[in-house]
């Protein structure tokens, strides 16, 4: 058993690649329900610690993430 056997590239640079979409899906998302909510949240968040506005943020960012990588995996 080679080296080329154990780590083939291809699969590594699949999953680098998905890894940055993923990553960049979740940015846009979260940018643009920034940019549909009425208030700036991370202002929200951080200046008026609005504890319940970061958990609705949390659990976004959470949901995308599993249709992100439920898409890359399935």
């Amino acid at each position: 058993m080679g080296i080329n056997e154990l780590i083939n590239y291809k699969y590594i640079v699949a999953s680098v690649l998905y890894s940055v979409l993923g990553i960049a899906i979740l940015v846009i998302a979260f940018w643009i329900i920034e940019k549909i909510t009425p208030e700036n949240l991370w202002k929200e968040i951080i200046d008026k610690q609005n504890m319940a506005l970061a958990i609705v943020c949390a659990a976004f960012i959470i949901a995308v993430a599993i249709i992100v990588s439920s898409s890359i995996h399935g």
